[in-house]
């Protein structure tokens, strides 16, 4: 192998490897989550005699954002994907799992999904 060509195989290798720890960096950030959607207003405790997924669509309505709720802990949803918003409303009461950066008690989503129910 000529210098030259040694050289670009150098670079070649080590341009791929920066790029994977860039991309293995980026999706370290992410997290999948699951649990139920709710809403950040309500939590677990929804208005009297109102099932789970008619308070969360008043609530959403109203101004309040979904949540997930996973075990003990209340996660906010902020997305204004129309296709996440779709889902979550679609899942309301029910289970998801939300893709997305967490960061606080808030999860910056990037793709919401049907949980099948156990």
């Amino acid at each position: 192998m000529n210098p030259k060509s040694k050289w670009f195989a150098t670079m070649a290798a080590f341009v791929l490897t920066v790029a994977f720890l860039n991309l293995d960096a980026l999706a370290a950030g992410k997290q999948t989550f699951t649990g139920e959607v709710g809403d950040s207003m309500c939590g677990r405790k929804h208005m009297e005699d109102e099932p789970a997924a008619e308070c969360t669509r008043a609530c959403v309505a109203h101004g309040s954002k979904y949540a997930l709720i996973v075990g003990d802990k209340i996660y906010t949803l902020d997305t204004s994907d129309k296709a996440a918003l779709a889902t979550l409303d679609q899942q309301a009461g029910k289970q998801a799992a939300v893709t997305g950066t967490l960061d606080g008690d808030t999860i910056a989503v990037t793709s919401v999904a049907a949980v099948a129910a156990k």
